[in-house]
């Protein structure tokens, strides 16, 4: 399992808002020290910056992103040319953790090969909201969403990794979720019979409670609505293929029998799954 693929299973939780954006003209001699209290992402779209967090100095130029995270300390320098990008301010948030992407070396300077087709929308989106179009403020943060899905998804293909940071600081982000890979693995191996949170716990290797609390910190989910959102999603793919009886998908989503599936997936679908498809 990719860790990433987490934002696949639970995309109905995710959240993102856009708190500020704008375009920036910067004179020959820019100096700006700063860190920001949310994620900050900057699409180059003329010269070039320098930027320096701790005592690594990286270079992004036109075409490329520049991907900050909530704290994160830099030094953006421009040396004797101008240089113009886009800036989106956000939050981006699973469930109740608002700085999941935390858990993933993400920050950093993007090649825009890897981001080519997706950035170029999200520069289209935004000049049109310029011009005040139509509902683009609505389309901006899709395009910002599926930006950052791109991300992940090249991140996840171990195409991309973040440079900003020490491993030391990466490794500390990750923590939560890299403890957590053995029992998330576990649950999507065997959604097939009913799964208790002792025996959860136990492949954790921690308490029962502590356990519980340790899991929706690192996800913003319980595990309980963890395994109900991968339930429900194979569900809707089990019921789609029209191949299986309800009886059928309630044993392979380890639901007793087919009335209490049904009820699952009408609570979550509001509809039943006789009448889904």
């Amino acid at each position: 399992m990719n860790s990433t693929d987490l934002f696949n299973d639970l995309s109905e939780h995710v959240s993102l808002r856009i708190t500020s954006y704008n375009t920036v003209l910067h004179a020959p001699g820019l100096v700006e020290s700063k860190s920001h209290h949310n994620y900050d992402l900057w699409l180059i779209q003329e010269g070039q910056v320098g930027i320096q967090v701790g005592a690594s100095l990286h270079k992004a130029t036109a075409g490329d992103l520049v991907l900050f995270y909530p704290g994160i300390a830099y030094t953006a320098t421009n040396g004797s040319h101008s240089c113009r990008f886009i800036y989106l301010h956000f939050d981006f948030g699973l469930g109740e953790q608002q700085r999941i992407l935390a858990s993933f070396p993400l920050c950093g300077i993007v090649p825009g090969r890897l981001v080519e087709m997706e950035a170029d929308g999200l520069r289209k989106i935004f000049e049109e909201n310029q011009q005040a179009v139509g509902m683009s403020g609505m389309r901006l943060k899709g395009c910002l969403m599926i930006l950052i899905a791109r991300i992940l998804e090249c991140y996840g293909a171990e195409l991309y990794t973040g440079a900003f940071g020490s491993d030391s600081t990466r490794q500390s982000s990750a923590g939560n979720l890299f403890e957590l890979q053995s029992t998330i693995r576990y649950i999507q191996e065997n959604l097939h019979h009913p799964i208790r949170i002792p025996e959860l716990a136990e492949v954790a290797g921690m308490s029962e409670k502590y356990f519980i609390r340790y899991f929706k910190q690192a996800l913003g989910v319980t595990p309980g609505q963890y395994m109900f959102q991968l339930r429900m999603n194979r569900a809707r793919d089990l019921v789609y293929s029209q191949r299986y009886s309800m009886q059928q998908i309630a044993s392979l989503l380890g639901y007793p029998d087919p009335y209490t599936f049904s009820k699952a997936f009408k609570k979550h679908y509001q509809v039943a799954p006789s009448k889904f498809v």
